[in-house]
């Protein structure tokens, strides 16, 4: 894995390790090549998020144990794909976002101007 670095050229701070987030499931928003939804952004979930994901077949609310997934709700932080996010910044629902916990690789779809728009 390479050094992670946020969006800000900082090193990468962890996003949520209740519930236990990230690609690496290690509570940050670390990426590698497989990683192919860029599960970067580090996102402080609300409702109008969570049902805009859902309705486009991303279903973080509903549990899934099989894979260790608790469900999400309102007020979790989790890393959500960089692609995603956006969609819902269209939309314009977008969550807020952990500038500090967000993967540099973020910036290869995001523009920092429109994360720092959403920062916490």
């Amino acid at each position: 894995m390479e050094k992670s670095l946020n969006v800000l050229g900082n090193k990468l701070e962890c996003c949520s390790t209740d519930p236990l987030t990230g690609w690496y499931r290690d509570g940050c928003c670390n990426t590698d090549d497989r990683d192919f939804g860029l599960h970067t952004v580090c996102a402080n979930l609300t409702d109008e998020f969570l049902n805009f994901a859902k309705e486009s077949g991303n279903d973080l609310i509903t549990p899934a144990p099989q894979y260790g997934f608790p469900g999400l709700k309102s007020g979790d932080q989790w890393c959500v794909c960089a692609g995603t996010w956006l969609a819902a910044v269209n939309a314009g629902v977008a969550c807020p976002v952990d500038l500090e916990a967000t993967h540099q690789k973020t910036l290869e779809i995001i523009p920092l101007e429109i994360l720092e728009a959403h920062s916490m």
